[in-house]
C-alpha cells in the first residue's frame, strides 16, 4: 500500500466532519446546540485508550529516561491485549498512526540500548498498518530487541514473512545486493541475506505450531530454502504439509520440482511412513530410490505393499525373496481378477451382440446393419470380444466352440491376425493357460494366423514378468523372419511384452532393424516404436541417436510413409516425462532438413513434458496450431500432434484440463481441418474412463460432424471416454450413432469399436494411466495411449478405409488394468471388510481434519473405484499398510479394536 494511500482516511474523516458540521449547522438552526467534534464520537472506552495512548508517546518524547521504559512496557501490553475483529485494524494500532513518524524520529535521537531496541519492536508492530513500501516492519524487527516472533500474534507474523519474501526477491532482482528498505541517508545497517533466512527459520515453526502449515511452506519456497523444511516437521504436521508441497508440484517450473518432491520424500522418510515415500520415488521416477524405500522399510508386511505399489507402475528390483518377486512380476493379478469376477457375477462370456443390442437400434431399414456377415463388420465383433472379455479367459466366439477356428476364417487378410491375437487380449496376464490356448495357432499354414498368434504371445505377457520370458524366446526367432507379417507381428509383441522393463536382449534384436535402410518404413518404425515402449522413460542413448541417425539417412521418398510417426513416437517415448533432458535430440532434429523432422520433434516435445501441466509449452503447442498451412506445399501433420500434445501435457492436473478444453473449443472453431479431426482424440486422452457429461455432450456433437474423419474420431474418443464404465448414457447415444451411420461402413466400424470399450471387461476395467489417488502417470499406458491416438490421426489409412494396420488397436492392453479395491490379509489372502467409496475431495490447505469424501455408499470389497471416486475403510477393525485404498491393498489388525466395539457398533 502506498503512501498516498493511506493519507486517504485522513481526507475522509475531513469529509465527515464536514457533513456533520452541515448536519449540526442545521441542528443550530432549530435547537442552537453547539456542533459536534468529530473525537465525541468515540466510545468513553475508547476515548480513554487514546488518551492513553498519547500520554505514553509524550513520554517518550520527553527528556526523562527513567521514564521510559514503564512507557514502552504500557505501550507493549495495550497493543499485545487488544482484540481485532478480521475485519478492523486493532485499535491502539489505530490511535497511534498519527505518531508512527513522531516515534521514528524519537527511536533516531535516542542513544542505543535495550530501551531504544524496545522501541523498535513497537514501531515495528505499528509499521503493519503503515505500509508504505519501504518494509519499515522488518527493518525495525532487526533493529529490535528479538523478542520471539509469534509474541507479537499471528498478523504480525504474516505481514513480517510477506516483508521478508518482498525483500529476498528485491534482492535477487538487483543481482545479491542489499535492498533493505532503507533509504541512502540512513545510516543504519543493512541487513544481511543470512539474517533473513534465520528470521524466515523462526517464523516456520511458529507457522506450523499454529495450523498455517501453507503459509510456512510458502515462506521457505520463496526464499528457496525449501530443503530446512523437513527438520521443522512432526508427527502431528508432517501429513497436511506434504500433501501441500506435493499439490504444489505441478505449478512450479522445473528443476524446482523435483526438489519439492524430494524434500517431501525426505519428511515421509523421516516419520516412517514407507508406502508414502515410495509413491514420491515413482513419481521422480528414479529406481535406485525406490530400492533405498524398500530396503529402508524394516516391516516385512509393509515391504509386500511397496512391492505391491511398485508392481502397479511395473517397476521391477531384485529383491532376494521369492514371495516379493512374485507380487513385482503381477503373478497373481489374473487370479485375483478373476475373484473379482466371480464377486460380481460377471464371469459368463459376453458376445458382441450383447453389446450392441441391435433390437434396441429401433432400426427403419428391415434388417439391423449389425447382422449382415461382412468382414469388416467381423473385424469390428472380433475387436469387440477382445474388449469385452479381456483378462476373463473365456469367451464365445474364438474359444471352446466347435467351429472355434471358423471365426478365424471369417476375417480377411489382415483381419485373420488380429482375430488370432484377440486370444492375447482374453486371456491376458494369464501367461501358463494362455501360451496353451495360443499354441495350436502358431503350426497354421496362414502367415496371418500364426502372425495373430505371435501378437497374441505379447498380448498375454503384457503387465506381468514371468520367469522362463515365453515371449522372448517364441517371438525372437521370427523378428528376422523372411515373411512381413510374421515380423511385423513379432516386433509389436516384443514391444507390447517388455514395455517398460528396459531389457537388452529386446535391444539387441530390434536395434538392427531401426538402422537397415534396406527395409521398409513400416518394420523400422514399429522396431522403433517397440524399443521406445521397452524403454519408456529412460532416455537411451545408443536408442536415440540411432532413430536420429535413421531419419537422417533414409530419402525423403520413404519418410513420407505414413508409419514414419511412430518411428517419431518411439524417439518421443525414451524422453517420456524427463521434461528439458530432451534438449539435445530437439536440437538435432532442427537440423535435419525432412518434413518428418518437424512432425518428430513436436512429438519428442510433448512426451518429455507430459503430465507436468507445463504451460510454457502448451502455449508453444498452441501456437503451432496458429498457422494455416497449405497441404499441397507443406506437411502439416504436425499440428495434429500439437493439439493431441496440449491435452497430455495438461491432463496432469485439473486446472489446466479444464482450461485446455476451452482452448479445444476455439480450435474447433477456428482450426484448419487436420487441427479439428485431432481435437475429439485430445478430448478422448483427457478424460479417458472419465466420462464427465460436458465432455460427453460435446463429441456427441463432433459425431455428427460434416467431416467423417471428425466424426470417426469422435465416436472413438466417446469409447475412450467411457472406456470400462458401463455408462449407460453413453450405450445409448452409441446405439443411436450405429443407426445413424449404417451406410457408413468406416464410422459404423468406429462406432463397434467405441462399444466394445464402453463395455471394456465388463465395466471392470479402466484405461486411465493415473492411478494412487491419480498422483502417478503409468509410463507404460499413457504410451500405449499414444501409439492408438498416433494411429488415430490418420485412421484411413492404419485403421478402417486401408485398414494396413488396425492390429494398433491392441496397443490399449498395456493401459489396461483393473479399477478394484482389494483387501488382503497379512498372508495375501483376499478378505471382505466395509468401505466407504464415494466421490474425492480436495482436501489440500484445509484447516482441521476434513473429510476425505463425500456421497459415499458402503459396499463389502472388493468393489469397483471410478476415475473421480476414492475409498476408505468403514470398520476399526482393521488397520490399512498403505495410505491410498486403491488396488491391492493389505489390511493388518488393529491391536485395540475389541470384539465388544463391533458387537456395540452393531447395536
Amino acid at each position: 500500500m502506498t503512501a498516498t494511500k493511506k493519507e486517504e482516511p485522513k481526507d475522509k474523516d475531513v469529509k465527515m466532519g464536514e457533513a456533520s458540521t452541515a448536519v449540526a449547522g442545521k441542528k443550530t438552526d432549530k435547537d442552537g446546540k453547539p456542533k459536534k467534534d468529530d473525537d465525541d464520537e468515540l466510545s468513553e472506552e475508547d476515548q480513554k485508550l487514546k488518551d492513553e495512548l498519547e500520554m505514553l508517546v509524550v513520554r517518550l518524547k520527553e527528556s526523562n529516561s527513567t521514564l521510559y521504559k514503564a512507557a514502552l512496557e504500557s505501550l507493549r501490553t495495550l497493543i499485545r491485549t487488544s482484540t481485532s475483529s478480521m475485519t478492523s485494524v486493532p485499535k491502539p494500532l489505530k490511535f497511534l498512526r498519527p505518531h508512527f513518524h513522531d516515534l521514528k524520529a524519537v527511536f533516531e535521537k535516542w542513544a542505543a540500548g535495550e530501551n531504544k531496541a524496545f522501541l523498535a519492536d513497537i514501531i515495528s508492530v505499528l509499521a503493519m498498518s503503515y505500509d508504505d513500501g519501504k518494509r519499515e516492519c522488518l527493518k525495525y524487527r532487526f533493529l529490535g530487541a528479538s523478542e520471539p516472533v509469534g509474541s507479537w500474534g499471528h498478523e504480525y507474523v504474516r505481514h513480517l514473512a510477506s516483508e521478508l519474501i518482498s525483500e529476498y526477491n528485491a534482492r535477487a532482482e538487483n543481482g545479491g545486493d542489499d535492498v533493505a528498505g532503507t533509504p541512502a541517508k540512513d545510516n543504519t545497517p543493512q541487513i544481511p541475506t543470512p539474517e533473513l533466512l534465520k528470521l524466515a527459520l523462526e517464523i516456520v515453526p511458529f507457522c506450523l505450531k499454529h495450523n498455517a502449515e501453507a503459509d510456512a511452506c510458502d515462506l521457505l519456497l520463496e526464499l528457496e530454502i525449501l530443503d530446512k523444511l523437513p527438520q521443522f516437521v512432526d508427527k502431528d504436521t508432517y501429513g497436511r504439509v506434504c500433501l501441500y508441497i506435493t499439490s504444489m508440484v505441478p505449478y512450479v517450473a522445473p528443476p524446482d520440482d523435483v526438489a519439492i518432491l524430494k524434500t517431501a520424500r525426505v519428511i515421509y522418510r523421516a516419520q516412517s511412513q514407507w508406502t508414502q515415500s515410495i509413491l514420491i520415488a515413482l513419481r521422480i521416477n528414479d529406481l535406485d530410490l525406490v530400492k533405498e524405500d524398500y530396503e529402508s522399510c524394516t516391516d516385512p508386511i509393509t515391504k509386500k505393499q511397496l512391492a505391491f505399489i511398485a508392481a502397479r507402475q511395473q517397476v521391477f528390483f531384485e529383491t532376494g525373496s521369492e514371495e516379493i518377486t512374485e507380487i513385482l512380476n503381477n503373478t497373481k493379478l489374473s487370479e485375483n481378477f478373476m475373484a473379482l469376477a466371480r464377486d460380481l457375477d460377471v464371469v459368463e462370456a459376453k458376445t458382441p451382440e450383447d453389446i450392441y443390442k441391435s433390437h434396441l437400434e429401433n432400426s427403419r431399414h428391415g434388417h439391423s446393419a449389425a447382422n449382415v456377415d461382412s468382414a469388416r463388420q467381423n473385424l469390428a465383433s472380433t475387436f469387440v470380444n477382445a474388449f469385452v472379455n479381456i483378462g476373463f479367459g473365456s469367451d464365445k466366439l474364438m474359444m471352446n466352440t466347435e467351429e472355434g477356428n471358423s471365426w478365424i476364417y471369417k476375417n480377411k487378410d489382415l483381419g485373420m491376425m488380429s482375430a488370432a491375437a484377440s486370444l492375447g487380449a482374453i486371456l491376458l496376464w494369464d501367461v501358463e493357460v494362455g501360451l496353451t490356448e495360443i499354441d495350436k495357432f502358431l503350426y497354421s499354414t496362414d502367415d496371418n494366423i500364426k502372425a495373430g498368434a505371435l501378437l497374441a504371445i505379447g498380448l498375454v505377457s503384457s503387465g506381468v514378468r514371468h520367469e522362463s520370458d515365453p515371449a522372448l524366446g517364441l517371438l525372437s526367432e521370427y523378428v528376422n523372419s523372411t515373411t512381413s507379417v510374421l515380423r511385423v507381428a513379432a516386433i509389436v509383441g516384443l514391444g507390447i511384452a517388455y514395455a517398460g522393463s528396459a531389457r537388452e536382449e529386446v535391444q539387441d534384436l530390434l536395434l538392427p532393424l531401426v538402422s537397415d535402410t534396406g527395409l521398409t518404413m513400416e518394420l523400422s518404425s514399429l522396431a522403433a516404436l517397440s524399443l521406445g515402449l521397452v524403454y519408456v522413460g529412460t532416455c537411451h542413448g545408443d536408442i536415440a541417436s540411432t532413430i536420429l541417425q535413421t531419419l537422417m539417412e533414409r530419402d525423403d521418398e520413404t519418410l513420407k510413409s505414413p508409419f514414419g510417426r511412430f518411428m517419431g513416437v518411439g524417439l518421443g517415448l525414451l524422453f517420456l516425462g524427463k521434461q528439458d533432458a530432451s534438449e539435445a535430440t530437439l536440437e538435432t532434429l532442427k537440423v535435419i532438413e525432412n518434413p518428418l523432422a518437424k512432425l518428430v520433434g513436436v512429438i519428442v516435445d510433448i512426451c518429455s513434458y507430459i503430465g507436468t501441466g507445463n504451460v510454457l509449452k502448451i502455449q508453444s503447442m498452441l501456437h503451432l496450431c496458429n498457422d494455416h498451412l497449405d497441404k499441397e506445399k507443406e506437411d502439416d501433420s504436425f499440428q495434429a500432434f500439437a493439439v493431441i500434445g496440449i491435452a497430455l501435457i495438461a491432463m496432469g492436473e485439473d486446472v489446466g484440463a479444464e482450461m485446455a478444453m476451452r482452448s479445444f473449443n476455439h480450435l474447433m472453431h477456428y482450426g484448419e481441418p487436420v487441427i479439428r479431426r485431432a481435437v475429439p482424440l485430445a478430448l478422448g486422452v483427457l478424460c479417458a474412463s472419465n466420462p464427465l457429461v460436458n465432455v460427453l455432450d460435446i463429441l456427441s456433437k463432433y459425431s455428427h460432424d460434416h467431416d467423417t474423419d471428425v466424426a470417426l474420431n469422435a465416436v472413438f474418443a466417446m469409447g475412450l471416454v467411457g472406456a470400462g464404465t458401463n455408462n449407460a448414457r453413453l450405450a445409448q447415444m452409441l446405439r443411436q450413432l450405429a443407426v445413424y451411420y449404417y451406410k457408413n461402413p468406416n464410422v459404423l466400424f468406429g462406432v463397434r469399436i467405441a462399444q466394445g470399450l464402453v463395455h471394456m471387461g465388463k465395466g471392470t476395467v479402466t484405461l486411465n494411466p493415473y492411478h494412487s489417488n491419480k498422483t502417478l502417470l503409468n509410463p507404460v499406458a499413457i504410451s500405449g495411449l499414444i501409439t492408438v491416438l498416433t494411429a488415430f490421426t490418420d485412421a484411413k489409412t492404419f485403421i478402417v478405409d486401408k485398414a494396413q494396420a488396425h492390429y494398433l488397436l491392441y496397443f490399449l492392453v498395456p493401459a489396461t488394468y483393473p479399477r478394484f479395491l482389494m483387501t488382503l490379509d497379512e498372508n495375501l489372502k483376499s478378505i471382505a471388510v466395509t468401505v466407504r467409496v464415494g466421490q474425492a475431495v480436495d482436501t489440500v490447505g484445509q484447516a482441521g481434519r476434513p473429510k476425505t469424501i463425500t456421497g459415499f455408499q458402503t459396499h463389502s470389497t472388493p468393489v469397483l473405484l471410478a476415475y473421480s471416486e476414492r475409498a476408505e475403510l468403514a470398520t476399526e477393525e482393521y488397520i490399512a499398510v498403505g495410505t491410498t485404498l486403491e488396488g491391492f491393498v493389505i489390511l493388518k489388525k488393529n491391536p485395540e479394536w475389541m470384539e465388544e466395539d463391533s458387537k456395540d457398533a452393531s447395536k
